[in-house]
Protein backbone atom coordinates (compact mmCIF):
# COMPACT_ATOMS: atom_id res chain seq x y z
CA UNK A 1 0.00 0.00 0.00
CA UNK A 2 1.23 3.02 -1.01
CA UNK A 3 1.54 6.87 1.35
CA UNK A 4 -0.90 7.86 -1.03
CA UNK A 5 -3.70 5.33 -0.13
CA UNK A 6 -3.04 5.15 3.75
CA UNK A 7 -3.38 9.05 3.48
CA UNK A 8 -7.16 8.39 1.40
CA UNK A 9 -7.79 6.13 4.50
CA UNK A 10 -6.79 8.82 7.50
CA UNK A 11 -9.30 11.03 5.27
CA UNK A 12 -12.13 8.71 4.39
CA UNK A 13 -11.74 8.14 8.28
CA UNK A 14 -12.10 11.51 8.76
CA UNK A 15 -15.23 12.19 6.62
CA UNK A 16 -17.09 9.37 7.97
CA UNK A 17 -16.44 10.83 11.35
CA UNK A 18 -15.75 9.18 15.03
CA UNK A 19 -18.34 7.98 17.01
CA UNK A 20 -17.74 9.83 20.73
CA UNK A 21 -20.33 7.96 22.86
CA UNK A 22 -20.90 10.32 26.42
CA UNK A 23 -19.29 9.24 29.32
CA UNK A 24 -22.52 7.45 31.12
CA UNK A 25 -21.96 8.25 34.95
CA UNK A 26 -21.18 12.12 34.50
CA UNK A 27 -24.02 12.45 31.92
CA UNK A 28 -26.48 10.25 33.39
CA UNK A 29 -25.72 12.58 36.96
CA UNK A 30 -25.58 15.82 34.98
CA UNK A 31 -29.13 14.87 33.65
CA UNK A 32 -30.43 14.14 36.92
CA UNK A 33 -30.89 18.22 37.37
CA UNK A 34 -32.69 18.95 34.58
CA UNK A 35 -36.17 20.59 36.95
CA UNK A 36 -38.16 17.76 37.60
CA UNK A 37 -39.96 18.18 41.45
CA UNK A 38 -41.48 15.14 42.91
CA UNK A 39 -45.26 15.82 41.43
CA UNK A 40 -44.01 16.61 37.98
CA UNK A 41 -41.50 13.98 37.77
CA UNK A 42 -44.75 11.47 38.91
CA UNK A 43 -46.90 13.59 36.58
CA UNK A 44 -44.45 12.52 33.46
CA UNK A 45 -44.83 8.76 33.99
CA UNK A 46 -48.82 9.19 34.47
CA UNK A 47 -48.54 10.36 30.90
CA UNK A 48 -46.36 7.10 29.75
CA UNK A 49 -49.80 5.19 30.98
CA UNK A 50 -52.20 7.45 29.45
CA UNK A 51 -50.20 6.71 25.87
CA UNK A 52 -50.46 3.37 26.84
CA UNK A 53 -54.45 3.46 27.04
CA UNK A 54 -54.47 2.85 30.21
CA UNK A 55 -57.67 3.27 31.75
CA UNK A 56 -56.32 3.19 35.60
CA UNK A 57 -52.87 3.93 37.42
CA UNK A 58 -51.92 3.26 41.12
CA UNK A 59 -49.27 5.10 42.64
CA UNK A 60 -48.21 3.70 45.75
CA UNK A 61 -45.83 5.52 48.12
CA UNK A 62 -44.08 3.50 50.75
CA UNK A 63 -41.65 5.12 53.62
CA UNK A 64 -39.60 2.03 55.04
CA UNK A 65 -36.76 4.25 56.00
CA UNK A 66 -33.85 4.36 53.42
CA UNK A 67 -35.26 1.51 51.72
CA UNK A 68 -38.73 3.95 50.87
CA UNK A 69 -39.99 3.17 47.41
CA UNK A 70 -42.51 4.52 44.96
CA UNK A 71 -44.31 2.81 42.47
CA UNK A 72 -46.22 3.39 39.63
CA UNK A 73 -48.62 0.45 37.90
CA UNK A 74 -51.33 1.12 34.85
CA UNK A 75 -53.03 -1.16 32.89
CA UNK A 76 -52.25 -0.22 29.60
CA UNK A 77 -51.09 -2.25 26.51
CA UNK A 78 -47.60 -2.96 27.83
CA UNK A 79 -43.79 -3.38 26.13
CA UNK A 80 -42.36 -6.52 24.79
CA UNK A 81 -39.05 -6.82 25.81
CA UNK A 82 -37.67 -5.34 22.53
CA UNK A 83 -39.73 -2.25 23.06
CA UNK A 84 -38.89 -1.86 27.06
CA UNK A 85 -35.32 -2.04 25.93
CA UNK A 86 -35.96 0.99 23.36
CA UNK A 87 -37.63 2.79 26.10
CA UNK A 88 -35.02 2.68 28.36
CA UNK A 89 -32.97 4.12 26.11
CA UNK A 90 -31.67 7.60 26.43
CA UNK A 91 -33.59 9.74 23.48
CA UNK A 92 -35.77 6.70 22.38
CA UNK A 93 -36.37 6.17 18.73
CA UNK A 94 -39.89 5.91 19.08
CA UNK A 95 -42.15 8.09 16.72
CA UNK A 96 -44.27 10.09 18.41
CA UNK A 97 -47.99 10.73 16.98
CA UNK A 98 -49.07 14.46 16.58
CA UNK A 99 -51.41 14.15 19.78
CA UNK A 100 -49.15 12.12 22.08
CA UNK A 101 -48.14 13.63 25.56
CA UNK A 102 -44.29 12.44 25.00
CA UNK A 103 -42.19 14.39 23.03
CA UNK A 104 -38.68 13.92 23.62
CA UNK A 105 -37.72 10.39 24.49
CA UNK A 106 -36.47 11.22 27.58
CA UNK A 107 -39.39 11.15 30.48
CA UNK A 108 -39.24 8.24 31.50
CA UNK A 109 -35.40 7.85 32.40
CA UNK A 110 -34.79 11.59 33.59
CA UNK A 111 -37.64 12.00 35.18
CA UNK A 112 -37.74 8.86 37.83
CA UNK A 113 -33.98 9.43 38.32
CA UNK A 114 -34.32 13.13 39.08
CA UNK A 115 -35.89 11.58 42.07
CA UNK A 116 -34.15 8.04 42.71
CA UNK A 117 -31.26 5.97 42.02
CA UNK A 118 -32.60 2.68 41.35
CA UNK A 119 -35.27 2.91 38.35
CA UNK A 120 -36.79 -0.01 37.26
CA UNK A 121 -39.59 -0.97 34.55
CA UNK A 122 -41.52 -4.31 34.17
CA UNK A 123 -44.05 -4.76 31.59
CA UNK A 124 -45.90 -7.39 29.74
CA UNK A 125 -48.25 -7.15 26.57
CA UNK A 126 -50.04 -10.60 26.51
CA UNK A 127 -53.55 -11.07 27.50
CA UNK A 128 -53.10 -14.98 27.68
CA UNK A 129 -49.37 -15.62 28.78
CA UNK A 130 -47.70 -13.71 31.84
CA UNK A 131 -44.22 -13.44 29.66
CA UNK A 132 -42.76 -10.02 32.15
CA UNK A 133 -40.00 -8.27 30.95
CA UNK A 134 -38.35 -6.35 33.32
CA UNK A 135 -34.88 -4.53 33.68
CA UNK A 136 -32.93 -1.47 35.17
CA UNK A 137 -30.61 1.49 35.25
CA UNK A 138 -28.78 1.88 38.53
CA UNK A 139 -26.52 4.82 39.45
CA UNK A 140 -24.28 3.11 41.90
CA UNK A 141 -23.79 0.60 38.75
CA UNK A 142 -23.15 3.13 36.33
CA UNK A 143 -21.19 4.77 38.10
CA UNK A 144 -18.48 1.87 39.13
CA UNK A 145 -18.50 0.80 35.84
CA UNK A 146 -18.85 4.11 33.56
CA UNK A 147 -20.69 1.79 30.96
CA UNK A 148 -24.36 2.68 30.06
CA UNK A 149 -25.53 -1.00 30.96
CA UNK A 150 -29.12 -1.42 31.55
CA UNK A 151 -29.63 -4.57 34.01
CA UNK A 152 -32.50 -7.24 33.54
CA UNK A 153 -34.44 -7.99 36.77
CA UNK A 154 -34.91 -11.82 37.62
CA UNK A 155 -38.57 -12.50 38.25
CA UNK A 156 -38.08 -13.69 41.73
CA UNK A 157 -35.99 -10.57 43.21
CA UNK A 158 -35.36 -8.33 46.52
CA UNK A 159 -37.61 -5.47 47.19
CA UNK A 160 -41.33 -4.65 46.56
CA UNK A 161 -42.98 -6.64 44.15
CA UNK A 162 -43.26 -5.96 40.19
CA UNK A 163 -43.82 -9.00 38.71
CA UNK A 164 -46.79 -9.94 40.53
CA UNK A 165 -48.99 -6.80 39.30
CA UNK A 166 -48.78 -8.09 36.05
CA UNK A 167 -50.02 -11.88 36.47
CA UNK A 168 -53.18 -11.63 35.84
CA UNK A 169 -53.13 -9.07 32.66
CA UNK A 170 -50.93 -6.58 30.57
CA UNK A 171 -49.04 -3.30 31.78
CA UNK A 172 -46.59 -1.87 32.97
CA UNK A 173 -44.78 -1.22 36.21
CA UNK A 174 -42.63 1.71 37.42
CA UNK A 175 -40.42 1.53 40.66
CA UNK A 176 -38.32 3.80 42.29
CA UNK A 177 -35.77 3.27 45.05
CA UNK A 178 -33.10 4.61 46.83
CA UNK A 179 -34.96 8.00 47.01
CA UNK A 180 -31.77 10.23 47.76
CA UNK A 181 -33.01 13.35 46.44
CA UNK A 182 -36.74 12.97 48.20
CA UNK A 183 -35.54 11.70 51.52
CA UNK A 184 -32.26 13.75 51.54
CA UNK A 185 -31.74 13.80 55.52
CA UNK A 186 -28.75 12.86 57.40
CA UNK A 187 -31.04 10.38 58.62
CA UNK A 188 -33.26 9.03 56.53
CA UNK A 189 -35.30 6.65 58.78
CA UNK A 190 -36.14 9.75 61.24
CA UNK A 191 -39.31 10.97 61.72
CA UNK A 192 -38.63 14.26 59.87
CA UNK A 193 -38.30 11.61 56.38
CA UNK A 194 -41.32 10.10 57.51
CA UNK A 195 -43.24 13.68 57.35
CA UNK A 196 -41.89 14.81 54.08
CA UNK A 197 -42.80 11.45 52.26
CA UNK A 198 -46.37 12.22 53.70
CA UNK A 199 -46.49 15.79 52.54
CA UNK A 200 -45.34 14.79 49.02
CA UNK A 201 -47.68 12.40 48.58
CA UNK A 202 -50.34 14.92 49.34
CA UNK A 203 -48.94 17.51 47.26
CA UNK A 204 -48.85 14.76 44.28
CA UNK A 205 -52.59 14.20 44.90
CA UNK A 206 -53.11 17.59 44.33
CA UNK A 207 -51.19 18.01 41.35
CA UNK A 208 -51.97 14.82 39.64
CA UNK A 209 -56.10 15.66 39.99
CA UNK A 210 -55.03 19.66 38.83
CA UNK A 211 -52.87 18.33 35.46
CA UNK A 212 -55.14 15.33 34.78
CA UNK A 213 -58.54 16.78 35.77
CA UNK A 214 -60.09 16.55 32.13
CA UNK A 215 -58.71 12.87 31.85
CA UNK A 216 -60.31 11.97 35.28
CA UNK A 217 -63.56 13.60 34.27
CA UNK A 218 -63.72 11.57 30.76
CA UNK A 219 -63.52 15.07 28.93
CA UNK A 220 -60.19 14.87 27.32
CA UNK A 221 -60.73 14.49 23.56
CA UNK A 222 -60.29 10.66 21.98
CA UNK A 223 -59.31 9.21 25.12
CA UNK A 224 -60.79 6.78 27.74
CA UNK A 225 -61.73 8.30 31.26
CA UNK A 226 -59.02 7.61 33.61
CA UNK A 227 -59.03 6.56 37.33
CA UNK A 228 -55.90 7.33 39.59
CA UNK A 229 -55.65 6.10 42.48
CA UNK A 230 -52.55 7.41 45.43
CA UNK A 231 -51.91 4.87 48.50
CA UNK A 232 -55.38 3.50 47.27
CA UNK A 233 -57.19 6.84 47.47
CA UNK A 234 -59.15 7.50 44.48
CA UNK A 235 -58.64 11.61 43.31
CA UNK A 236 -61.23 13.44 41.86
CA UNK A 237 -60.49 15.83 39.15
CA UNK A 238 -60.10 19.13 39.84
CA UNK A 239 -61.85 21.97 37.92
CA UNK A 240 -59.87 25.36 37.63
CA UNK A 241 -62.82 26.89 36.62
CA UNK A 242 -65.50 25.76 38.99
CA UNK A 243 -68.04 25.37 36.26
CA UNK A 244 -70.37 23.37 38.43
CA UNK A 245 -70.29 27.02 40.51
CA UNK A 246 -73.99 28.40 39.13
CA UNK A 247 -72.15 32.08 39.71
CA UNK A 248 -69.04 31.05 37.25
CA UNK A 249 -68.85 33.29 34.22
CA UNK A 250 -68.00 31.66 31.27
CA UNK A 251 -67.01 34.40 28.25
CA UNK A 252 -66.35 34.24 24.55
CA UNK A 253 -63.54 32.15 23.01
CA UNK A 254 -60.89 33.70 21.04
CA UNK A 255 -58.61 32.25 18.81
CA UNK A 256 -55.26 34.23 17.53
CA UNK A 257 -53.33 32.34 14.29
CA UNK A 258 -49.99 30.99 15.25
CA UNK A 259 -47.25 30.29 12.78
CA UNK A 260 -43.59 29.22 13.79
CA UNK A 261 -41.47 28.28 10.61
CA UNK A 262 -43.39 25.59 8.74
CA UNK A 263 -46.03 24.78 11.90
CA UNK A 264 -49.02 26.89 11.83
CA UNK A 265 -52.37 26.25 13.71
CA UNK A 266 -54.92 28.24 16.55
CA UNK A 267 -54.14 29.65 20.03
CA UNK A 268 -57.36 29.23 21.92
CA UNK A 269 -58.40 31.74 24.71
CA UNK A 270 -60.99 31.10 27.00
CA UNK A 271 -61.87 32.95 29.74
CA UNK A 272 -63.77 32.59 33.26
CA UNK A 273 -64.52 34.72 35.80
CA UNK A 274 -65.09 32.80 39.34
CA UNK A 275 -67.62 33.84 41.86
CA UNK A 276 -66.44 36.13 44.44
CA UNK A 277 -66.14 34.07 48.09
CA UNK A 278 -69.76 35.23 49.09
CA UNK A 279 -71.45 33.75 46.03
CA UNK A 280 -69.80 30.33 46.32
CA UNK A 281 -72.33 27.96 47.01
CA UNK A 282 -70.59 26.34 50.11
CA UNK A 283 -67.50 27.06 51.93
CA UNK A 284 -65.94 23.95 51.06
CA UNK A 285 -66.66 24.57 47.23
CA UNK A 286 -64.78 28.09 47.78
CA UNK A 287 -61.86 26.64 49.36
CA UNK A 288 -61.37 23.76 46.92
CA UNK A 289 -61.50 26.26 44.29
CA UNK A 290 -58.08 28.08 45.69
CA UNK A 291 -56.08 25.33 44.34
CA UNK A 292 -53.10 24.28 45.67
CA UNK A 293 -50.95 27.54 45.44
CA UNK A 294 -54.06 29.41 46.46
CA UNK A 295 -56.29 32.11 44.85
CA UNK A 296 -53.95 35.11 44.12
CA UNK A 297 -51.39 32.67 42.73
CA UNK A 298 -53.68 30.77 40.77
CA UNK A 299 -55.20 33.57 38.77
CA UNK A 300 -54.14 33.80 35.02
CA UNK A 301 -53.38 31.37 32.20
CA UNK A 302 -53.83 27.45 32.38
CA UNK A 303 -52.27 26.31 29.52
CA UNK A 304 -53.24 22.68 27.66
CA UNK A 305 -51.11 20.18 25.62
CA UNK A 306 -53.78 17.39 24.10
CA UNK A 307 -55.71 18.23 27.20
CA UNK A 308 -52.86 17.82 29.78
CA UNK A 309 -52.16 20.73 31.71
CA UNK A 310 -48.49 21.79 31.83
CA UNK A 311 -49.12 25.42 33.29
CA UNK A 312 -51.40 26.25 36.04
CA UNK A 313 -51.74 29.90 36.86
CA UNK A 314 -49.56 32.95 36.38
CA UNK A 315 -50.19 35.61 33.57
CA UNK A 316 -46.64 34.74 31.63
CA UNK A 317 -45.11 38.22 32.16
CA UNK A 318 -47.68 40.00 30.51
CA UNK A 319 -49.06 41.20 33.65
CA UNK A 320 -48.56 40.81 36.91
CA UNK A 321 -50.77 39.13 39.97
CA UNK A 322 -53.04 41.56 41.55
CA UNK A 323 -55.77 40.36 44.22
CA UNK A 324 -58.33 42.17 42.46
CA UNK A 325 -58.06 39.63 39.35
CA UNK A 326 -57.65 36.96 41.44
CA UNK A 327 -61.20 35.85 39.91
CA UNK A 328 -60.25 35.42 35.91
CA UNK A 329 -58.86 32.15 34.53
CA UNK A 330 -57.71 31.49 31.52
CA UNK A 331 -57.96 28.11 29.19
CA UNK A 332 -54.81 28.40 26.41
CA UNK A 333 -54.76 25.70 24.45
CA UNK A 334 -52.62 25.35 21.39
CA UNK A 335 -51.64 21.34 19.84
CA UNK A 336 -48.15 19.81 20.01
CA UNK A 337 -47.30 21.30 16.81
CA UNK A 338 -46.50 24.52 18.14
CA UNK A 339 -44.57 22.83 20.87
CA UNK A 340 -41.58 25.27 19.57
CA UNK A 341 -43.68 27.99 19.36
CA UNK A 342 -44.58 28.10 23.00
CA UNK A 343 -41.17 26.68 24.26
CA UNK A 344 -42.29 24.10 25.85
CA UNK A 345 -39.51 22.28 28.13
CA UNK A 346 -38.85 18.63 29.06
CA UNK A 347 -40.95 18.43 32.37
CA UNK A 348 -43.87 20.01 30.37
CA UNK A 349 -44.85 22.31 33.72
CA UNK A 350 -44.21 25.77 32.29
CA UNK A 351 -44.51 27.70 28.65
CA UNK A 352 -43.31 30.84 26.75
CA UNK A 353 -45.78 33.12 25.03
CA UNK A 354 -44.44 33.72 21.53
CA UNK A 355 -43.10 37.72 21.41
CA UNK A 356 -44.90 38.53 18.43
CA UNK A 357 -48.37 37.21 19.63
CA UNK A 358 -47.90 39.27 23.29
CA UNK A 359 -49.66 42.51 22.51
CA UNK A 360 -52.47 40.28 20.76
CA UNK A 361 -52.82 37.84 23.88
CA UNK A 362 -52.78 41.05 26.08
CA UNK A 363 -55.44 42.18 23.90
CA UNK A 364 -57.70 39.02 24.25
CA UNK A 365 -57.17 39.55 28.41
CA UNK A 366 -57.88 42.89 29.26
CA UNK A 367 -61.76 43.30 28.66
CA UNK A 368 -61.28 39.75 30.87
CA UNK A 369 -59.41 41.13 33.61
CA UNK A 370 -61.34 44.27 33.65
CA UNK A 371 -64.44 42.42 34.53
CA UNK A 372 -62.99 40.28 37.02
CA UNK A 373 -61.75 43.68 38.54
CA UNK A 374 -65.27 45.13 38.82
CA UNK A 375 -66.94 41.31 39.60
CA UNK A 376 -64.51 41.43 42.54
CA UNK A 377 -65.33 45.24 43.62
CA UNK A 378 -68.87 44.99 43.21
CA UNK A 379 -69.55 41.91 44.83
CA UNK A 380 -67.51 42.71 47.82
CA UNK A 381 -69.13 46.10 48.27
CA UNK A 382 -72.72 44.32 48.36
CA UNK A 383 -71.29 41.72 50.74
CA UNK A 384 -69.46 44.21 53.02
CA UNK A 385 -73.01 45.94 53.11
CA UNK A 386 -74.99 43.15 53.93
CA UNK A 387 -72.68 42.26 57.01
CA UNK A 388 -72.91 45.79 58.17
CA UNK A 389 -76.79 45.58 57.76
CA UNK A 390 -76.60 42.24 59.65
CA UNK A 391 -74.15 43.46 62.14
CA UNK A 392 -76.92 46.68 62.52
CA UNK A 393 -79.57 44.72 63.19
CA UNK A 394 -77.69 42.49 66.03
CA UNK A 395 -76.53 45.11 67.36
CA UNK A 396 -80.16 46.43 67.67
CA UNK A 397 -81.17 43.25 69.43
CA UNK A 398 -78.37 43.27 71.76
CA UNK A 399 -80.09 46.64 72.70
CA UNK A 400 -83.36 45.95 72.78
CA UNK A 401 -81.96 42.89 75.31
CA UNK A 402 -80.41 45.19 77.57
CA UNK A 403 -83.16 47.50 77.38
CA UNK A 404 -85.68 44.27 78.44
CA UNK A 405 -83.45 43.52 81.26
CA UNK A 406 -83.22 46.95 82.56
CA UNK A 407 -87.06 47.12 82.77
CA UNK A 408 -86.75 43.63 84.69
CA UNK A 409 -84.59 44.84 87.33
CA UNK A 410 -86.42 48.47 87.58
CA UNK A 411 -89.56 47.21 87.52
CA UNK A 412 -92.10 46.32 91.20
CA UNK A 413 -91.54 42.45 90.74
CA UNK A 414 -87.70 42.46 90.76
CA UNK A 415 -87.09 43.97 94.48
CA UNK A 416 -89.70 40.76 95.42
CA UNK A 417 -87.76 38.06 93.78
CA UNK A 418 -84.98 38.91 96.00
CA UNK A 419 -86.83 39.02 98.73
CA UNK A 420 -88.06 35.74 98.31
CA UNK A 421 -84.71 33.91 97.03
CA UNK A 422 -82.85 35.87 100.55
CA UNK A 423 -85.74 34.44 102.77
CA UNK A 424 -84.86 30.61 101.65
CA UNK A 425 -81.56 31.16 101.54
CA UNK A 426 -78.58 30.01 103.56
CA UNK A 427 -75.87 32.27 104.92
CA UNK A 428 -73.76 31.97 102.32
CA UNK A 429 -76.51 31.48 99.49
CA UNK A 430 -77.37 34.79 100.71
CA UNK A 431 -74.19 36.34 100.61
CA UNK A 432 -74.17 35.32 96.68
CA UNK A 433 -77.50 36.43 95.71
CA UNK A 434 -77.29 39.75 97.40
CA UNK A 435 -73.79 40.56 95.49
CA UNK A 436 -76.01 39.14 92.15
CA UNK A 437 -78.41 41.33 93.02
CA UNK A 438 -76.16 44.90 93.21
CA UNK A 439 -74.52 43.63 90.09
CA UNK A 440 -77.61 43.61 87.96
CA UNK A 441 -78.64 47.23 89.77
CA UNK A 442 -75.43 48.67 88.59
CA UNK A 443 -75.50 47.62 85.27
CA UNK A 444 -78.93 49.32 84.46
CA UNK A 445 -77.40 52.53 85.44
CA UNK A 446 -74.43 52.11 82.63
Amino acid sequence: MSALDGEDNDLLQMQSGIEMIPAAGRLMGSLRDMGYEFTTAVADLVDNSVEAGATKVSIDIEFEGENSWVRIADNGAGMTPSALREAMRYGSSRAYAENDLGKFGLGLKVASLSQCQRLTVASRTSPHRADIAAYCWDLTHIEATNRWELLPVARRSDGPPIHDLLIDSPGTVVLWQKLDRILGYQDPNGESARRRLNGMCRDVQGHLAMVFHRFLAGEAKGRRKLSILVNGYLLSPWDPFARDEQATRRLDAASIPVRHGDAQGQLILEPFILPHQSEFSTVDNFKRASGPANWNQQQGFYVYRSDRLIQSGGWCRIRTLDEHTKLARVALHFSPQLDEAFRVNVAKMRVQLPTAMRDLIMEAVSPVTKLANDVYRRTAIRAERGNLKSNGLQTAAAKRGRLDVRRLIEGPYFSEVIESLLSTAKPLERTVIERVAMRLRKSTRR
